[in-house]
């Protein structure tokens, strides 16, 4: 198609699927192709930039005094016939043809809209840009051509597919679907978008690949049967496909032929909009299928341009006539004169050129869904725009050498070239076009749908976009409630190789797997993690352990001989009992402190015994309960202090029944001198005085203090007393051992004096008693961890305070409440009644 201007722009369009090219050679005259198989939406683009031209030269304020004109050619889908024709728009040796009625020739082609193909656009442009030839392409989505360094003079008014593949990912990450399939078309166009894909996936960390594969070219009936295996085997229920329309019946058709449903498809630009596979056929497997679209937009004025086509406008000039001809025999299931052998026996029938195109059901004329189409409006503007900036330059101010300017009359492509980079300007629909530093338009996607109705219709509807602005970033906006999903539940389908991981676990690669498919670990004792999908569980703090689901850190319980459990009762019930029976049997000691029993057995030193075994009793509650600074110091000295008090009195005693004994020989009186009440009050105070000064050495130097221990179990905090100084705490019992063992061999000693002095015997049994409990005591304190530690200790502190009560006490107590008739001097010398 060609039409007459001052400055005429080229373009590149499919409107014939399929070609037959001879061979071509640059000596001989290479011959036309034959092309076929008519494609009406290939012929509305190559209209659409002929109404765009018409537009913008009905338009006086854009390129004013400047008309248009443009030379389309048709590249039958295949590159040789696309390169051959851009090599002849650029070189000006394209079929000549009538401009007016007194002019032929071939103006000057500043730019071309196209090519729809990213591999015939790289192979077009890689000329073109050797000579700085400015191409816009309105449907080439290759992310390669963005290459400034090899594609100088390429922009395009669809975004990149580098941006295609962003938003694909997004839509995953918008629905959870982390294990996908990705089919690609074995071209530029699919084997960039897959390495883009796979690549961005990867940064992303947003899902894995179950499966990659390459679509053969042509119906290779093998190859396709052993992808669908693939498909059918895999656990991914999303498959994402780059590639043309031809790709996708093929593969449609096996995946019928096998019954492949359950699958959620991902449409790339190229088939979304593929009419040819919204068919009853298709679409109990296609129904559902998302897609990334170009943006729609709205062309006011193109469905009246479009029904002024008639073939019989260019009837005078057979090239420009051919691409109308060939439609309106396609759209009328007509011939023009002279019409095909045989066309007229066959019952065909003559076009007139008169045919009403309102009559008949034509793509052509369904213009609610321009996208392709739309590109190519701004293409063509885009290059106006470009023009019209370069012919407002003022001589002087230019931007070429010497402020120079362009002039129309010898005016060069590249000159377009630095133009088309600075164009900026708003449609009628309201998009902004301009174009980055790499040729690439500002990227926006409609998301679309396929809806599969119930009456068997199918209804592409638009159910988002994506768009990436100066001041977001790139943006995803879906209307989910508007989406149609192919499955029972009417929901999105789950697409994961694992599960999820919950809270309380961590994610564990398989080996040999992608990272997306992993084991799920419960995390070890004392580790939590507190999210989805954790890739490592963390320690808690020190005081903290983890929850029985491993989800959160609580505080460590808390174990130490407290008052509250049935261990710490019974121990503070036995200590307040001993502690009561002492000041009982002081009582008694006290109203009968006149009787011989109790003068006979030194009622001051029993007086003072029975307050330190009452001391001793209550000592033991510092013990029980949490540890604290205070009761971890005062604990052992109060109970070394008490111990040493009542085995001093013992000791005391035991000198006293000695001394007594050696009185009441002849000449033994003197013994009693020498060791009157005055010195036994003084061996009492001195030798308590000792485990005192040994004490305040200790708690000085090196003081006990409250210790949380976490040795003896991972999940408690064990409260214990350090004893600070293992020497202080050794000397502490070995001071009171020593005076034991003295009181011990002093009362073994007198063990056999006369019955009147019976009081050895008592002090011997009890002394023995006092050290088997503290020889036991020592390796049962080693031995038990944390509270039990302090238990075996009151254990021992009771068991010996209770002995030395009962051994020294419970004889006398007997006869003064039970046998008071044995209670007078008279017995206890030995000359009374006889027990």
């Amino acid at each position: 198609m060609h039409k007459a201007g001052d400055v005429i722009l080229g373009g590149l369009f499919q409107v014939h699927f399929f070609s037959v090219f001879p061979d071509l050679s640059f000596i001989s005259e290479p011959q036309p192709p034959t092309c076929s198989g008519f494609h009406v939406l290939g012929f509305r683009q190559a209209q659409t930039m002929a109404f765009a031209i018409d537009e913008i030269n009905r338009n006086s304020n854009l390129l004013p005094n400047v008309t248009l004109g443009y030379s389309l050619y048709d590249n039958c889908g295949k590159l040789g016939i696309g390169f051959h024709a851009a090599l002849l728009l650029a070189s000006g040796q394209e079929e000549q043809f009538i401009l007016e009625d007194t002019c032929a020739g071939t103006p000057p082609v500043l730019g071309i809209v196209g090519d729809s193909s990213s591999t015939r656009s790289i192979a077009i442009s890689t000329v073109f840009g050797l000579y700085r030839v400015p191409m816009v392409s309105y449907f080439a989505t290759c992310s390669c051509l963005s290459d400034r360094q090899k594609f100088p003079s390429f922009f395009r008014t669809i975004p990149s597919d580098a941006f295609q593949v962003r938003a694909m990912i997004q839509i995953l990450n918008h629905f959870g679907w982390t294990w996908a399939g990705l089919l690609v078309s074995d071209d530029d166009y699919g084997l960039h978008a897959a390495r883009s894909f796979q690549s961005d996936l990867a940064q992303s960390g947003g899902g894995c690949l179950a499966y990659f594969e390459i679509l053969p070219w042509g119906h290779d009936a093998v190859e396709l049967r052993r992808i669908v295996d693939v498909m059918k085997k895999s656990t991914a229920r999303v498959v994402i496909v780059f590639a043309h329309q031809s790709h996708m019946i093929d593969l449609m058709e096996e995946v019928v032929r096998q019954n492949v449903t359950g699958l959620q498809w991902i449409a790339s630009e190229a088939w979304t909009a593929a009419t040819v596979l919204q068919t009853p056929h298709f679409m109990p497997y296609l129904g559902g299928t998302l897609g990334i679209a170009i943006r729609r937009g709205e062309i006011p004025g193109l469905r009246e341009f479009l029904l002024q086509i008639r073939p019989d406008q260019h009837h005078n000039n057979s090239i420009g006539n051919s691409m109308v001809n060939q439609f309106w025999e396609h759209t009328f299931q007509c011939r023009f004169a002279p019409p095909p052998a045989g066309w007229m026996e066959a019952g065909g029938t003559l076009c007139t050129g008169q045919e009403d195109l309102e009559e008949v059901e034509t793509e052509l004329l369904d213009i609610s869904n321009l996208r392709p189409e739309y590109n190519v409006y701004k293409a063509v503007y885009a290059l106006a725009y470009a023009l019209d900036d370069m012919l407002q330059c003022e001589p002087g101010r230019g931007p070429f050498s010497g402020h120079s300017c362009g002039n129309l009359k010898r005016l060069e492509p590249w000159q377009l070239v630095y133009y088309l980079e600075k164009v900026n300007f708003t449609t009628p629909f309201g998009d902004k076009v301009s174009f980055d530093e790499n040729g690439d338009a500002l990227p926006i996607y409609d998301i679309m749908n396929w809806l599969w109705l119930p009456d068997g219709r199918t209804e592409v509807q638009n159910v988002g976009e994506v768009k990436r602005s100066a001041i977001k970033g790139e943006e995803l906006t879906m209307e989910e409630d508007k989406i149609f999903w192919n499955f029972q539940s009417n929901k999105p389908p789950r697409s994961v190789c694992s599960e999820s991981c919950p809270p309380g676990t961590r994610m564990v690669r398989k080996k040999g797997e992608p990272e997306c498919c992993f084991d799920c670990i419960p995390c070890s004792e004392g580790k939590i993690s507190n999210k989805t999908d954790s890739t490592e569980c963390t320690s808690c703090p020190e005081d903290f352990w983890s929850s029985p689901q491993r989800d959160q850190c609580v505080p460590k319980k808390t174990e130490f001989l407290s008052y509250h459990e049935p261990l710490g009762i019974c121990l503070t019930a036995a200590s307040l009992l001993g502690t009561c029976i002492c000041a009982v049997v002081l009582g008694i000691f006290v109203y009968h402190r006149r009787t011989p029993i109790v003068r006979a057995n030194n009622s001051e030193l029993s007086f003072q015994l029975l307050l330190s075994l009452k001391l001793c009793f209550l000592c033991s509650l510092l013990f029980i309960g949490r540890p604290r600074l205070w009761t971890c110091q005062l604990r052992h000295a109060a109970f070394g202090i008490s111990f040493v008090l009542c085995v001093s009195c013992i000791l005391v005693k035991t000198i006293v029944v000695l001394a007594v004994f050696k009185a009441s020989k002849p000449g033994g009186g003197a013994s009693l001198k020498w060791f009157g009440a005055v010195q036994q009050r003084g061996t009492v105070i001195v030798l308590t005085s000792i485990q005192a000064g040994i004490c305040t050495a200790w708690l000085v130097s090196s003081s006990p203090a409250p210790h949380k221990n976490t040795q003896y179990h991972d999940d408690k905090i064990v409260y214990e007393c350090l004893v600070g100084s293992t020497v202080g705490f050794a000397v502490l019992f070995g001071y009171i051992g020593s005076l034991a063992v003295l009181s011990c061999l002093i009362a073994f000693i007198a063990r056999n004096l006369p019955d009147s002095f019976n009081e050895a015997k008592l002090i011997t049994f009890s002394m023995l008693i006092f050290c088997a409990v503290w020889v036991a005591f020592v390796p049962a304190y080693i031995s038990s961890p944390g509270k039990y530690a302090d238990a075996v200790e009151v254990f021992a502190i009771l068991a010996s305070s209770f002995g030395l009560l009962v051994a020294l006490f419970g004889p006398k107590c007997y006869i003064i409440l039970l046998r008071p008739e044995r209670n007078t001097k008279k017995a206890i010398m030995g000359r009374g009644i006889e027990s």
